[in-house]
């Protein structure tokens, strides 16, 4: 079979070579091999010239070399060496060649066809690529025909340390709680080299700390950084920058590293206690200052953060402390002084609190430093202000009758100047609140009185308001409630207006109503009322009523002889009085219609006139009936309004012809020129409608015909002929108007030795005329004159 020779000849990798060949056989075997290799011996397993192949031996197993190694980063002048690949058949024959193939041959790896040596072309990079994988194989020279199967081996790329430590997730940025222990972990970092960590030390790194001490420490191994001080405090310093370094070879001489920062913040503790700025607050305040107003602020300053910081602030002593209170602002933590109380600078005009601000939040571990809260005192000076006037009380509750005469007093206000000048005080009444001037007060001395009389049935409670004034016109305002007291003073009436209707078929005894009443007054022990029928009718034929004991009575008919043609309507009048003091009592009627009923008591008519109505004719049908009677008169009325509309004449009135502007007039018309008045077209062709022109100023008659007249020919026109027809139709005609009228003519015709007979192509001008005799008509012709005789003045010569 094939065997190679692995001949790393180049300074350890033939040592290499050697120690791993070892483990496969002996170093005298390897020996002898090779003498017989150099002395142009067979090799085993190789084929003497024309030895028969079907003879069986046993041939030593040739050397097996899968692994070569070079070293990375080489730049020499030449290429370097691999090693040497040899078969067994190789004893001289110039007919073999080395065939290299698989990673990186013919590119970075090349072997010499005759030798089997392998040189590397290129430097190589073991970060980039660690090993390549390629497939030797001896071929005839002359036919390419191989001459053993092909046989892969690997090639190794040595590492050397030519790559230093890297931080890749600097620089980094940490956290630690101010004022802990020593040894206390802050964070780890990392670094990483891209050199071999099996082969040597190329990738074994050690840290250290460049900056950040004598503040932290960190592990060689682990790069674990911890605390190394004892006390640090925030408040002294917040930030650390601390530089950190990584090298490799174990850290000895030689070795390169690599460096990151890292940003390491103190966080708050609550470690330090509030504390006011000063011992001693001073305020002053107006003592009309409003409850729950500011009057002053404190502040306790802590050098603590966020939630460490916060405080709250309590009163905890000093002259009336339920006076003031103080309460914390989130936002500013300052201690805010409010009223709880009105002041009175006549009573007490100054006020000295000791109050406090303690920490919200606790740590306990630095319970041992101290009390984390602070006093101080404040001392609040009132000022005296001008107030308003002051009532005995802040509400009247009055109780009157509604009988109370006017002008009585119903009661008595009574206010007074607080401050020390003691000014007068008067009364008034706000008018919006008593806008029916029901009341009076007097100005001087407070007395209310009324002004009208009083119903408790309108209003049962008045609430005014009464305002006190002083001179500087400082004011204060109480209300006055003002309940009216019920005296019995309305009678008793009907609930309602009672409908009541009787059947005639009912029967004697019957509940045909039952009534109640009530009373505007309201009784301290409630209503009850009494009915009775009037005195005359007490012995009543009809009807008679019973108590139900429940200020209700029910009315009951006497017999069933009830007739509505006999009689329609009763009136029953009754009494109602109350138990008031005095009692009173009115008197209601109640009205009582006589129905015809259905068998079951249900009322169906109730009049009179219902007997008259045909058997089985409903009001409904009487209703359908009058209605179609009325529908029948309007068509009637619209077609007489029809008729008479088609008999109008026909006569058209000028203002209402809008054929052709025609106007009728009594003087001499313009001529053939004149087209304004009459239609010309009609002039100018006679011939077009037989000569015969319609009447528009008659109402045209169907029996009357005008003759047909004589016709001539187009180009003949016979002007005289037209005239004489058109005169004896007027002169005959018995419709024809016995008042003047404009009659139709032709047009004088062609070639008239008259010419025209109009003046609007008459030889003169205005300018033959004068019209300075105008002027001499007297003023009011005037303006005439002047507007011709500018028109004289401005005519071209």
């Amino acid at each position: 079979g094939f065997s190679k020779y692995c001949l790393c000849g180049v300074w350890t990798s033939l040592l290499l070579v050697w120690i791993t060949c070892a483990t496969h056989t002996s170093m005298s075997a390897l020996a002898n091999q090779l003498r017989g290799l150099d002395q142009g011996g067979t090799a085993p397993g190789m084929r003497q010239p024309g030895e028969v192949r079907g003879t069986l031996t046993r041939a030593k197993r040739g050397w097996v070399w899968n692994q070569m190694f070079v070293l990375e980063e080489f730049s020499g002048p030449d290429p370097i060496l691999v090693g040497r690949l040899h078969t067994d058949l190789d004893v001289g024959n110039k007919n073999l060649k080395y065939v290299l193939a698989g990673e990186g041959a013919g590119t970075i790896f090349a072997i010499n066809e005759r030798t089997g040596d392998i040189h590397a072309m290129k430097r190589l990079d073991r970060e980039e690529k660690a090993e390549y994988t390629l497939t030797a194989q001896v071929i005839n020279r002359d036919t390419n025909e191989p001459l053993e199967p092909p046989s892969e081996f690997i090639i190794k790329v040595q590492d050397i340390n030519d790559n230093a430590p890297e931080f890749t997730n600097g620089p980094y940025h940490a956290t630690v709680p101010e004022m802990s222990q020593v040894g206390t972990p802050v964070t780890k970092v990392t670094a990483t080299d891209a050199d071999d960590p099996v082969y040597g030390n190329s990738a074994k790194l050690v840290y250290s700390i460049l900056e950040g001490q004598p503040y932290f420490s960190i592990d060689p191994n682990t790069a674990v950084i911890k605390i190394a001080l004892q006390g640090m405090d925030r408040e002294m310093r917040e930030e650390y920058l601390v530089v950190i370094q990584a090298k490799d070879m174990g850290g000895h001489m030689g070795g390169l590293s690599g460096t990151t920062t890292v940003t390491i913040t103190l966080t708050d503790v609550n470690d330090n206690p509030p504390k006011f700025s000063k011992s001693l607050y001073e305020f002053t305040i107006p003592e009309d200052l409003g409850i729950g107003q500011v009057g002053g602020k404190v502040k306790a300053n802590d050098r603590d953060m966020g939630e460490n910081a916060k405080s709250t602030y309590n009163v905890i002593g000093g002259d009336d402390k339920d006076v003031f209170e103080i309460t914390t602002d989130s936002q500013t933590q300052e201690g805010i002084l409010r009223l709880k109380k009105p002041l009175d600078f006549e009573n007490k005009k100054s006020y000295t609190l000791r109050v406090e601000a303690t920490n919200v939040n606790f740590d306990p571990q630095f319970s041992g430093s101290g009390p984390f809260k602070d006093t101080a005192t404040v001392k609040v000076a009132v000022e005296d202000s001008d107030e308003p006037p002051v009532f005995t009380q802040p509400s009247y509750l009055v109780e009157v009758h509604e009988n109370t005469g006017v002008n009585a007093v119903i009661e008595q206000v009574a206010a007074h100047d607080p401050d020390i000048t003691g000014s007068l005080v008067r009364y008034f009444i706000d008018r919006h609140t008593d806008l029916e001037r029901q009341f009076n007060i007097n100005v001087d001395d407070g007395k209310i009185t009324l002004a009208k009389p009083l119903d408790r049935e309108m209003d049962m409670w008045h609430n005014i308001t009464v305002t006190a004034m002083e001179v500087s016109n400082q004011i204060s305002r109480a209300i006055v409630a003002i309940k009216v007291l019920d005296i019995n003073d309305n009678a008793p009436e009907f609930a309602m207006e009672y409908e009541t209707f009787l059947c005639e078929n009912g029967k004697p005894g019957q509940v045909i109503q039952t009534v109640s009443a009530v009373d505007k007054d309201d009784p301290k022990n409630g209503h009850f009322f009494i009915y009775s029928l009037v005195p005359e009718m007490s012995n009543n034929p009809n009807f008679t009523i019973k108590d139900n004991k429940d200020n209700s009575i029910n009315v009951l008919a006497k017999h069933d002889t009830f007739r509505r043609q006999k009689q329609e309507m009763y009136y029953l009048p009754i009494v109602v009085s109350d138990n008031g003091s005095p009692p009173m009592s009115s008197t209601n009627t109640l009205t009582i219609r006589v129905c015809g009923c259905s068998k079951e008591g249900i009322v169906q008519s109730c009049n009179v006139e219902a007997y008259v109505l045909p058997i089985g004719l409903s009001m409904g049908a009487l209703i359908a009936i009058l209605a179609c009677i009325i529908l029948l008169l309007v068509i009637v009325v619209l077609f007489v309004t029809l008729r008479r509309h088609k008999n109008e004449p026909l006569i058209i009135k000028d203002d209402e012809d809008v054929r052709e502007n025609i106007i009728r007039y009594d003087d001499e018309g313009g001529g053939e020129e004149d087209t304004e008045a009459f239609d010309i077209a009609t002039l100018q062709n006679p011939d077009g409608i037989n000569g015969f022109l319609p009447r528009k100023d008659i109402k045209p008659d169907l029996q009357f015909m005008p003759r047909q007249g004589q016709h001539s020919g187009p180009n003949g026109v016979d002007v005289d002929e037209f005239i004489n027809v058109r005169l004896h139709e007027a002169d005959n005609d018995p419709t024809a108007p016995p008042y003047d009228s404009i009659q139709i003519y032709g047009y004088e015709g062609r070639g008239s030795v008259a010419s025209s007979l109009s003046s609007l192509e008459t030889a003169s001008s205005d300018s033959d005329q004068n019209f300075d005799y105008l002027r001499e008509w007297g003023p009011h012709f005037r303006r005439l004159g002047e507007l011709y005789s500018v028109g004289e003045s401005d005519r071209e010569p």
